[in-house]
């Protein structure tokens, strides 16, 4: 800034004082012309000087941004409603845009509001079994929960309102029943609400519950499949108890695999808003208030910070909608229990004429895969011609189909291919 102020001194100051020199030197000499050049040196030669001077002042002061800025200022950086501003780096020349966070605090202030009156605190009341009394006491738990219908859906997590979902629940001393009374609290209403669970699923973590009141706000629903990595996002529920609480970030990931303390694989939206325990069930929603996600899963542990996952609201509809109806999910189902073949396997017992896929370990009697002929050392490797090597890919993709469709199995069975139809029942 320094150098840059003395290299203009010379060139604002010294024309300005190279005219005063010359006006000096001429009224000097004006002194030896005669009477009849009086005018010219007292109006015409100070006006012109005027004129001159001034111009130069006014030119170079436009030559300098911020002095032209403050001359005559421009709507677009006087604005209120701007977001962003120019400015200019005086030591460099260059110029850079500076973003307002007016609009970032907007944006959260207007989800909140929306958000939150949709979105439920939960409380669990547990019967507990101990080892060491006869008679049994209770617990409480708590989560939070997203209103989906005005007339008291409320769609939470499987593990919130049923024991029988966490390993964690239990231990060898005591272990969780069943939920004695589920009690909800709305937004802004201290009033206790009484709820009655309508179905669970523990496949997908869901569960969904009812309270009887009406005129509820039902959360919007998004896009999950939308998203994008490094969307803006909030976090709303319960942690810790602390109803109400909002937390922000970006998305991580999207289809992370992620498995729980119970073995269940999940495919979820990856965020690092915070999400604590209590969070569970609450929801994650865009930057346009609609929920994207249900919170579930928190990765915890030393070292570890801003890993929490949700399950992708596309991916939740189906289940809503199968427990609401039929207050359980309606599944197909082929009758077999199995096991991952992997390449390790394969190279282990290399004289078994092994294959990626699933083996067959059990099948269950009156199944569609007993009256379709399956064997115990069948090695499922494609449905209707699609490749299968996992059990997960052997769920997820049966989980297309419908009860009562008829699939293609294609097995190995020593050591040759063969293919089997059969027709999905109900689980």
């Amino acid at each position: 800034m320094e150098n840059q102020t003395n290299n203009e001194q010379p060139q604002v100051f010294k024309p300005a004082s190279k005219s005063a020199q010359s006006s000096s030197f001429n009224s000097f000499e004006s002194k030896k012309t005669t009477r009849s050049n009086g005018f010219g040196r007292n109006i015409v030669v100070p006006f012109l000087s005027g004129i001159v001077g001034a111009s130069l002042v006014v030119g170079l002061c436009f030559g300098v941004p911020t002095i032209k800025n403050s001359l005559i200022g421009t709507s677009a950086s006087t604005s209120s409603e701007s977001s962003t501003s120019i400015t200019t780096n005086q030591s460099t020349g260059t110029t850079s845009n500076l973003v307002s966070l007016s609009s970032y605090n907007e944006t959260g202030i207007a989800v909140a509001q929306k958000v939150l009156p949709s979105v439920v605190g939960i409380k669990v009341t547990y019967a507990v079994n101990s080892i060491f009394q006869t008679n049994s006491t209770t617990a409480e738990a708590e989560g939070s929960g997203v209103i989906i219908s005005s007339d008291g859906y409320i769609l939470t997590n499987n593990h919130v309102v049923n024991s029988s979902s966490s390993s964690s629940s239990s231990s060898s001393f005591y272990s969780l029943g069943e939920a004695l009374k589920v009690v909800v609290t709305l937004y802004g209403d201290e009033t206790e609400y009484e709820a009655t669970i309508i179905g669970t699923d523990a496949q997908t973590d869901l569960a969904v519950i009812k309270i009887d009141k009406t005129d509820l706000t039902a959360a919007e629903l998004g896009d999950s499949d939308s998203v994008q990595v490094g969307e803006w996002c909030m976090a709303v529920g319960n942690p810790l108890g602390m109803n109400s609480s909002v937390t922000t970030g970006t998305i991580s990931a999207l289809n992370r695999t992620i498995t729980d303390d119970d073995g269940k694989t999940f495919t979820v939206i990856q965020t690092d808003a915070a999400i604590n325990s209590g969070n569970s069930g609450g929801a994650l929603v865009n930057s346009e208030g609609k929920v994207i996600g249900i919170n579930t899963i928190k990765a915890s542990g030393t070292g570890v910070e801003g890993l929490g996952f949700a399950i992708p609201i596309n991916s939740t509809l189906t289940i809503i909608n199968d427990l609401i109806q039929y207050n359980k999910v309606i599944r197909p189902y082929i009758g077999i229990s199995g096991i991952t073949i992997t390449d390790e396997i394969i190279a282990r017992y290399p004289n078994m004429n092994l294959t990626k896929g699933v083996y067959v370990k059990t099948i269950a009697e009156f199944s569609p895969a007993e009256k379709a002929g399956l064997k115990i050392g069948d090695i499922i490797t494609a449905i209707n011609g699609t490749a299968v090597s996992s059990i997960d890919e052997l769920n997820n993709l049966k989980n297309t189909f419908s009860v009562g469709d008829k699939i293609t199995l294609t097995i190995q069975r020593d050591g040759s291919e063969k293919t089997v139809e059969l027709t999905l029942a109900e689980q």
